[in-house]
């Protein structure tokens, strides 16, 4: 592809990031993204089409000549966009249907990792409440409850102990709490350690990772409180040193790649390996077929290469002669959420303070939540936005976020104000 047009699939800060990267590229003549959102809105053509609509999408393709087609979200992806697009010689980034299976079905990767000696937590899969609370004595009392399919974020529960695993369980069987996600569940062994998030571009063989980074899920200091899709991230951690990245390397990400080849599931795309350094190792606590959110609005802002030219290599099979360069600088970012998120939020609150900003690349926002209503900016969304600083070390980019948060105003904003801590706590710059 010499120049050509791009379609973005997805809404969310994630998507914002890609498109930031994506607009930079010489190798781009026109970028547009379905369904978007205001701030996509400033670089991009776009259009309101469902992302469930496969020939609605590929029929826009055809339209407007898309050269090349970028999957956002996982939801796409697990109901096979790949395979229907390839059948109609639509160029598209993204793993297929079988390979989405690494994050659809959790069950399936953690049986693809005991197969293959991926280092992962203990588990069993159940698929009745009567399986689940029999084979509960098997574990220790502290725990995690995870529905197996897609549940938008939410379908993990770590458990104090056996008593509120039994409430989970019996919840999840007795309400349908999770719908079809939810049909077959996984215990798992509760790992302690520090977590770290890393992201290799694979074209099915050779692969390339971005830096790592840590994403603080729990709404409140210190992480306590209720999970989220994730209220900030940093990059890169300290903690993933070269001995750290290679252990990562040899033992999971290029095992995993090569184990889905092997069960005729070939992985073109973004794998996200969510990894826990425990005492006995670095293990996998989950894996997505897709960008994480909020770290790329941390990782890409790192990347000096061409993302364009990245993407292309996975879809042409070509990254084993590609030389990715990164930045050397570190990257903040720290979700602006609403009022009860991560449960019932409040929306449509007007948004002040970003009238006169412009993104430059020491301090970006990314739109999440937002949508405009009678000419105001308001707030859509349970995670409005992502707001990322990048410099020389962790504390200066995390000053340029919390600086900027003071201006940024809308009602019933929330935002944690400790993102970053456990790396500060030995950082000596």
């Amino acid at each position: 592809m010499k120049q050509g047009n791009v379609l973005i699939l997805g809404s969310g800060g994630r998507e914002h990031a890609i498109a930031h990267s994506l607009s930079k590229s010489p190798l781009l003549k026109k970028l547009f993204c379905i369904p978007a959102n205001p701030g996509i809105a400033e670089l991009c053509q776009t259009d309101k089409i469902s992302l469930s609509d496969f020939e609605a999408l590929a029929t826009f393709c055809e339209k407007e000549k898309i050269d090349l087609v970028v999957v956002g979200p996982e939801q796409p992806l697990a109901e096979g966009i790949v395979d229907f697009f390839t059948q109609k010689n639509i160029l598209i980034f993204g793993p297929s249907q079988k390979a989405a299976r690494i994050e659809s079905s959790k069950a399936f990767a953690k049986n693809l990792m005991a197969k293959y000696k991926i280092p992962t937590a203990s588990y069993k899969i159940c698929n009745s409440k009567k399986q689940a609370l029999q084979e509960l004595s098997g574990f220790n009392e502290k725990l995690v409850v995870k529905a197996s399919g897609l549940a938008a974020g939410k379908g993990v529960i770590i458990c104090e102990n056996h008593n509120e695993a039994k409430n989970v369980i019996s919840e999840i069987f007795n309400t349908n709490k999770f719908g079809l996600a939810g049909k077959e569940i996984v215990l798992e062994e509760f790992m302690e350690g520090e977590e770290i998030s890393v992201f290799a571009f694979t074209d099915g063989k050779s692969y390339v990772l971005l830096s790592s980074a840590q994403d603080h899920k729990r709404i409140l200091e210190g992480d306590k409180g209720a999970n989220t899709g994730g209220m900030g991230a940093y990059s890169p951690v300290p903690v993933a040193t070269k001995e750290v990245l290679k252990e990562i390397k040899d033992k999971i990400i290029q095992p995993t790649i090569s184990a889905l080849a092997n069960e005729g599931s070939v992985y073109k795309g973004v794998l996200y390996a969510g990894l826990m350094l425990t005492k006995n190792g670095i293990k996998v606590v989950e894996f997505n077929c897709r960008l994480g959110d909020p770290e790329t609005q941390v990782v890409l802002p790192l990347v000096k290469s061409d993302l364009l030219e990245l993407i292309l290599a996975c879809v042409q099979g070509n990254v084993k002669n590609y030389k990715l360069e990164l930045s050397g600088k570190f990257a903040s970012t720290v979700v602006l959420a609403s009022k009860g998120y991560p449960e019932i939020y409040e929306k449509g609150k007007i948004i002040n303070g970003l009238q006169n900003f412009k993104n430059s690349d020491e301090l970006i926002i990314f739109h999440a939540g937002t949508k405009i209503v009678d000419g105001n900016l308001v707030t859509n969304g349970g995670r409005v936005f992502s707001i990322t600083g990048v410099s020389e070390n962790l504390q200066k980019s995390l000053d340029l976020v919390y600086k900027k948060i003071e201006e940024i105003g809308f009602d019933g904003k929330i935002f944690r104000k400790d993102i970053g801590y456990r790396a500060l706590k030995g950082e000596k710059t």
